[in-house]
């Protein structure tokens, strides 16, 4: 029974895995500033070909011509993440997150959520100061 209930727990972990949202560029929204826009697919078409400076260059521009711009923020975010730059890349995450708190494709990307996410948060279980086997138990 323990390894039918294990084998369930697995399935489901991986399946949660595979359906999180990836973290891809995003278009504007129709409707967006012109100049915001083109930077903003340039940046795209740049990020595509792994040219993580330059379309984090023409994000960095979106987001000069539109504050507003979640997309662009989000986009950005995803160049400083490849770039290394993490902590800037946090800083776009969230503000892409406030900008629009209700796009699923910002708040479940796993870029985002790995980006915002406490870091205490996989220590759920069985972790430090858990109690659990293996950790350093309670203090």
């Amino acid at each position: 029974m323990n390894l039918v209930r294990f084998a369930v727990a697995f399935s489901l972990a991986v399946l949660q895995s595979a359906c999180a949202a990836t973290s891809v560029p995003l278009a504007t929204t129709p409707g967006s500033n012109t100049t915001a826009t083109q930077h903003n697919s340039e940046g795209i078409a740049q990020y595509d070909m792994g040219h993580w400076s330059v379309a984090r260059d023409h994000f960095a521009s979106a987001i000069k011509a539109d504050p507003n711009l979640a997309e662009s923020h989000f986009n950005l975010a995803l160049a400083l993440d490849k770039l290394d730059l993490h902590s800037e890349a946090t800083t776009h995450f969230k503000k892409a997150a406030e900008l629009a708190p209700g796009n699923s494709a910002i708040t479940q990307s796993s870029a985002y959520r790995n980006h915002t996410a406490s870091p205490w948060s996989s220590y759920g279980t069985g972790g430090y100061g858990t109690g659990g086997s293996g950790g350093m138990g309670s203090y």
